[in-house]
């Protein structure tokens, strides 16, 4: 059977050892657990952390999530206004 046929994320699963499963999970509870609660806590939903996995849009979010307004701050200031 050629490499091809198969999805690629099933053979990438396939190769992976003990070790590097170990790893991915620590680097996932390292990482996404925080995040997940820092984007629960700035107001948008918890699965926004996952894009640590993808590669440059990690980057684009974290400078979103930094410089752009939560929208719990937007909430604040609407309850602040009445």
């Amino acid at each position: 059977m050629p490499l091809l046929s198969k999805p690629m994320l099933i053979f990438v699963l396939e190769s992976l050892g003990t070790t590097e499963l170990i790893v991915i999970l620590f680097y996932a509870t390292i990482f996404i657990i925080p995040l997940w609660r820092i984007c629960q806590k700035a107001g948008h939903p918890g699965w926004y952390s996952l894009v640590v996995f993808i590669p440059l849009l990690n980057i684009i979010a974290l400078y979103l999530l930094a410089f752009t307004k939560w929208p719990i701050e937007r909430e604040k200031e609407t309850l602040r206004r009445m």
